[in-house]
């Protein structure tokens, strides 16, 4: 009897791109008010700082400026390209989790945002999941139209098998039906949400001296996510768009992973030239390795067991929710998010924070406060989890 072998990725188109930077999309156009608006409307984050043109006039901005989450809209494929380098047959991607730094320089209406690149490293773990998996970082620095830092990411993908995920059915087996709510159920969630925004609406910035640790922020609810949420979510990211990109690469670099194709299952790739006539044909909500969101046939081929939610998006939920905590006077500086299961459709997800540190002597030059944040679905299970530090005034 012929011993069956284990799976195995492919590997030998990626070791040799470790460290080197890459290449990728780039907006061809700055910033609008609109953009804005959509983002922060796809990201249920109604701070009026970033719609209401009469409340932003009247705050010490002078007009709407952009959540601090809004660098990732103005990227290429969800923040996640540097970390998706090199051809592995038979594979697809999810969200691992993302490292954030936010330099104090806010994103307006006629801003642009330009990115470098770089792969960063990788490791292979065998998991439940999928079996042979590998946890990839990449880097990317934004910069505005004056060269101004605006933020750095280090984002983590994890590759894997989608054959092999398929099989195993880890979520198909977690996952019972879609939650059904009633209406008293989502009376409730719809109190809860509105109690929130108002917690923060008014853009009053605690005090750093005024802060305990121990102390609670209030608690958010998003949902329940549906195909349209995930929709609206997805559109909010520009790249997706009809014609809104060009590819560029680095100089004096060797083969840049500009637009290679990283070796996706089939049904799951774009046609880049059939764009050219067709722009259908690379349109994420339609082909390509999105598709999965919105698609619960198309997400149990790559091991999901119904439309589930985008890693990039619950990095911005938390990015915004401790931004409004912190006000107009405040800001995140740092947050890191590790993604432990997607929201998936049907679920409702849930923000609890509690300070866990206050720093005085930080290598920021300011004093910070350390908050720790968890989202869960309705049945506790673990979605993200974060730790963020935060500048307020003092």
């Amino acid at each position: 009897m012929t011993k069956k072998s284990n799976p195995e990725l492919d590997l030998s188109d990626v070791d040799h791109r470790v460290g080197k930077p890459v290449g990728g999309g780039q907006l061809w156009d700055p910033c609008s008010a609109s953009d804005i608006r959509r983002w922060v409307m796809a990201m249920d984050n109604p701070n009026p700082l970033h719609w209401d043109e009469e409340f932003a006039r009247a705050s010490r901005y002078g007009g709407i400026i952009a959540p601090q989450s809004i660098a990732v809209a103005l990227d290429y494929g969800h923040g996640a390209a540097p970390a998706c380098v090199g051809r592995i047959p038979g594979s697809h991607l999810i969200f691992g989790g993302e490292e954030w730094w936010f330099y104090g320089t806010p994103v307006r209406p006629g801003d642009k945002l330009f990115q470098d690149r770089r792969f960063h490293d990788y490791k292979v773990a065998d998991t439940s999941f999928a079996g042979p998996t590998m946890f990839s970082r990449g880097d990317t620095v934004h910069r505005n139209q004056h060269g101004a830092l605006v933020a750095r990411e280090r984002s983590t993908a994890i590759r894997y098998l989608a054959e092999e995920a398929n099989k195993r059915g880890k979520y198909e087996n977690q996952l019972g039906e879609i939650k059904r709510w009633t209406a008293d159920e989502l009376t409730e969630i719809d109190a809860l949400r509105h109690e929130w925004l108002l917690t923060t609406r008014s853009g009053i910035s605690p005090h750093f001296d005024e802060v305990k640790v121990g102390d609670t922020l209030p608690r958010r609810v998003l949902g329940p996510h549906t195909i349209a949420s995930f929709t609206t979510e997805y559109r909010a990211f520009l790249f997706n768009i009809w014609g809104t990109f060009e590819w560029v690469a680095p100089d004096g670099v060797d083969d840049p992973w500009v637009n290679q194709d990283p070796g996706w299952v089939d049904g799951f790739g774009f046609d880049e030239e059939g764009a050219r006539i067709d722009p259908r044909l690379r349109d994420g909500l339609y082909v390509g390795p999105s598709r999965g969101h919105i698609d619960a046939d198309k997400a149990g081929e790559v091991g999901m067991a119904r439309a589930y939610g985008y890693g990039a998006t619950m990095g911005a939920w938390c990015t915004d929710y401790l931004a409004n905590w912190a006000g107009n006077d405040g800001m995140v500086r740092h947050i890191k998010s590790d993604f432990r299961t997607p929201a998936f459709e049907g679920d409702v997800t849930y923000f609890d924070a509690e300070v866990i540190d206050k720093q005085t002597d930080t290598t920021w030059g300011v004093p910070l406060v350390q908050v720790k944040l968890r989202l869960t679905n309705q049945d506790s299970g673990v979605l993200v989890s974060s730790t963020a530090e935060i500048e307020l005034p003092h």
